[in-house]
């Protein structure tokens, strides 16, 4: 470079238009920082009390009450406003804290206005109350790492996406010392409260958190957070509490927005199939809300394939069927997706978009099977011989070989063995490398370790090799558009209705043109030719005729994607911002008025702003008994997409209209950018939207 060139760069450093457009800061960062959100009425006032709710009740399960007799009588609390209260409440309520704040698990739009929310409203309080951070989740707390928070830090970070504030950390304060440290920290920064913003497992940890710490003195609330949206809460008569964990919205849209660019992609380029894995490995939220954001063409929700029964295998079988394995299979499944892509193809569309939540195979009963029966083959083996089942087969064909030798075994008699000849065959039958990753070691307490398998390859693997079948079948075909056939044909001065007849299927009355099952190539298209007598036999095949052939025959080609770390780290749209400030203000009322062992939650999520209600609902109560890491826990039960609810039957019911494989335009939908404010922006997510029917 030469010195004339190094100065011209150098003074174009300095430039202040140059500064501008390459700063970090832009417009929409600006107006998003000094955007402060609606809040709901019950803030709007100097003070606000908790107005205990019997209205709602909880099946309450005895380890919950055995583990958590401190906090399990707690009942869900209201956010009321207190307009005139009496000196002791004004001065208890307005008086100097400090309280803390973690971030727990994986990051989720939003997060920094529960902060935002919280600190704006302690320091309306009392000026003086203090508000810490920990950094790096709960490892700031066992290790006492904290950050003082400051108005300068909330308004940096307000309304905007990420946990990059305080950052987050997955460990869980699961252990007597952990728990003894976490303890010490709270003491040595005299906390009045501890916040734990984070999944099921956070909140779970802020139950066991408020039970240790009564004593104490440290309150201790948890905030609902996941983008997977499995934190839903109803009482034990199915009222709705907590209709949406915060984050969910989001990610969501952010997921569809990039979706809906890969339809308009599809139906431009009309040669990919785009199939989209999304985030949500023990529930198909996700999936739902994408479906219902972009109209993909096919959307597989798992929760709808788990309620799947081969009521023809049962029947074939007889008598003697073990029905808890004639549900749902993988072998079913790609032939659901293949009919699909087929009827697509024959109206000309050998293209489209597909949507499949992250945790699909969890779903599907044969897999759960071969799964508990793997677990069982490999932790038999190690408990009957003194070296471990890894170690003695370090390669898949040796481990293969050992189940080979149980499912022969299985048929002697005097000889019981899980694994059996049907397994076998049905392990035999699915992609080796998903057979390997079946096959991995355990981990540590045992379990399976499902995020190792990549869940889109496993699928479709299986779709690939039987649309190769269907094509070698004839049944896998583009459909030709009629006029194209035509003009084609007379063209090179052929007549379309001489070899119309012979060369399709359905030519007398179809607007796409399906060429016959038995012309597979060209040698066979010459067959068929010359036996219908349209060209002699040796005669070239009329290169229109080639043509119109050479366009019929499908390739299958597609275009992977994995949707989750992209759309958790977006900026919150509208709905996200108001919630979590909204839970941010419930938080700091709970903190003033003694409640702990509470999770913040806003009830009426599922109806607009103006209905939306603070509340508190007990922790301890949600809680039953699961097998976390090998062994039974107490823990915050995740919610499941519910089949029998609207969202889901409006989705099912439109499946067919979203395949669109009929001639005519797709149906994909824009869900267009995500916004924090303006009148194009939802006000909350469509699933909400819809199931809020059923509470009208």
């Amino acid at each position: 470079m030469s010195k004339q060139e190094s100065v011209t760069v150098h003074d174009l450093l300095k430039n202040h238009e140059v500064q501008n457009v390459t700063g970090n800061v832009n417009r929409e960062l600006i107006e998003r920082r000094k955007s402060i959100p609606p809040i709901c009425g019950v803030f709007s006032g100097a003070y606000t009390a908790l107005k205990g709710n019997d209205s709602f009740s909880f099946v309450i399960h005895k380890e919950a009450e055995k583990q958590l007799p401190k906090i399990i009588r707690n009942k869900v609390q209201n956010v009321v406003s207190a307009d005139a209260p009496d000196e002791a409440f004004k001065k208890n309520y307005a008086k100097k804290r400090n309280i803390g704040i973690v971030f727990s698990g994986g990051p989720a739009p939003g997060g920094h206005n529960v902060i935002a929310g919280l600190f704006d409203a302690a320091k309306k309080a009392n000026p003086e109350t203090k508000v810490y951070g920990f950094l790096l989740g709960p490892d700031g707390i066992i290790e006492n790492e904290a950050v003082e928070i400051t108005q300068n830090i909330v308004d940096t970070y307000r309304n905007l996406g990420g946990f990059g504030m305080i950052k987050t950390g997955r460990t869980k304060i699961d252990s007597k010392k952990k728990m003894s440290l976490s303890k010490q920290t709270c003491k040595s920064l005299r906390l009045d409260a501890l916040v734990v913003v984070g999944g099921d497992d956070s909140n779970t940890n802020a139950a066991f958190l408020a039970q240790e710490m009564y004593s104490d003195g440290v309150q201790v609330i948890g905030v609902p957070k996941t983008i997977d949206g499995d934190i839903q809460v109803r009482d034990a008569a199915g009222q709705v509490l907590c209709a949406m964990s915060f984050g969910f919205h989001s990610a969501a849209r952010a997921f569809a927005n990039s979706i809906s660019n890969l339809c308009t992609d599809a139906a431009s380029d009309v040669k990919y199939w785009h199939v989209c894995k999304v985030m949500g490995r023990v529930a198909s939220h996700l999936a739902l809300e994408v479906a219902l954001q972009t109209h993909a063409n096919i959307t597989l929700i798992g929760e709808d394939l788990a309620d799947y029964v081969d009521t023809r295998r049962i029947e074939k079988a007889g008598k003697e069927v073990d029905y808890t394995a004639y549900g749902m299979t993988l072998r079913h499944l790609s032939r659901v997706i293949c009919d699909a892509i087929v009827r697509r193809a024959a109206v000309g569309k050998n293209y489209g978009v597909m949507v499949i939540p992250e945790g699909i195979l969890e779903f599907i009963n044969e897999i759960q099977m071969l799964i508990t029966k793997l677990n069982t083959v490999i932790a038999e083996y190690n408990q009957t011989y003194d070296t471990a089942f890894h170690a003695d087969f370090p390669l898949l064909e040796d481990k293969l070989e050992y189940l080979r030798r149980l499912a022969r075994r299985s048929r002697e008699e005097g000889f019981f063995s899980i694994w059996n000849t049907r397994d076998d065959d049905l392990f035999n039958d699915i992609p080796e490398f998903f057979q390997e990753g079946l096959l991995t070691e355990r981990d540590s307490h045992g379990n399976f370790q499902f995020s190792q398998v990549e869940t889109e390859k496993v699928v479709m693997g299986l779709v690939k090799d039987y649309l190769k079948i269907l094509k070698e079948k004839g049944i896998y075909k583009i459909g030709i558009e009629r006029s194209y056939y035509q003009k084609v044909m007379k063209k090179e001065e052929l007549d379309p209705d001489t070899f119309g007849p012979v060369l399709f299927s359905n030519y007398d009355a179809a607007m796409f043109l399906l060429v016959k099952p038995a012309i597979i190539s060209l040698k066979t298209l010459e067959q068929v030719l010359v036996a219908e007598g349209v060209i002699r036999e040796n005669e070239k095949i009329p290169p229109a005729v080639e043509t119109i052939f050479k366009k019929s025959v499908p390739s299958f080609k597609t275009q992977t994607y994995f949707y989750g770390y992209d759309g958790r780290g977006n900026d919150p749209t509208w709905f996200d911002c108001t919630y979590t400030y909204n839970l941010g203000l419930t938080v700091f009322s709970l903190v003033a008025n003694g409640a702990t062992g509470q999770m913040a939650a806003i009830m009426n999520l599922e109806h607009g702003f103006d209905r939306w209600e603070p509340i508190g609902i007990p922790i301890a109560p949600l809680m039953h008994l699961e097998e976390r890491g090998g062994k039974m826990s107490l823990v915050l039960e995740r919610t499941l997409v519910d089949v029998n609810a609207p969202a889901f039957g409006i989705v099912k019911a439109f499946r067919e209209k979203w395949l669109a494989a009929a001639p005519g335009e797709d149906n994909y939908r824009k869900p267009g950018p995500v916004y924090f404010a303006g009148k194009t922006e939802e006000d909350r997510p469509i699933t909400l939207v819809l199931n809020s029917l059923d509470s009208r």
